[in-house]
């Protein structure tokens, strides 16, 4: 009885040969890569999977599912109901966080910083996100601050990895 399979016996000469030659080739940039197919994008999931409508109503942010996704601007957008993804489909701007996604207060400061989606603020009907408390909270005390970043928001735009322009489907 055998408590591990034996070696297998190795192979040909010839054959050894070839898969040397194919190896060498392949790491010598000779062979291409297996990879995604030219003009394939990835799409990313907005909001960590949070559910951008759901942000607006009673009970504030809830977890979306895979089940009830959208992709618009290269992302994937996922929400709690069918309902609330097609509030999204039919009017995708009036649910997307403004400013990109990004940290208003970092936009402020002329840069592109990540927020948390739990950490956020609806002013003047518009969902902005921010990176802690206490960015939040500076916004809250002083609204104008948003109009601020909303002017400052195209000079940074086109820094994003994927900008947002596709339609919803």
């Amino acid at each position: 009885m055998w408590l591990t399979r034996p070696d297998p016996a190795p192979p040909a000469p010839r054959r050894r040969g070839l898969a040397c030659a194919v190896l060498l080739a392949a790491l010598a940039g000779g062979l291409p890569a297996r990879a995604e197919p030219a003009g394939t994008r990835i799409a990313l999931l907005t909001l960590n999977g949070f559910d951008p409508v759901s942000y607006f109503l009673d009970g504030g942010p809830s977890a979306g599912s895979a089940r009830f996704e959208l992709s618009w601007g290269g992302r994937v957008w996922r929400f709690a109901s069918g309902a609330n993804r097609a509030a999204f489909r039919d009017d995708p701007p009036a649910y997307a966080p403004r400013l990109g996604g990004y940290d208003a207060a970092g936009i402020l400061e002329g840069r592109l910083v990540d927020a948390d989606p739990l950490t956020f603020a609806v002013i003047g009907e518009r969902l902005y996100l921010f990176r802690d408390a206490q960015r939040r909270a500076r916004f809250l005390a002083d609204p104008g601050l948003a109009g601020q970043a909303e002017a400052a928001w195209p000079g940074l735009r086109g820094l994003q990895d994927v900008p947002l322009t596709e339609a919803p489907r």
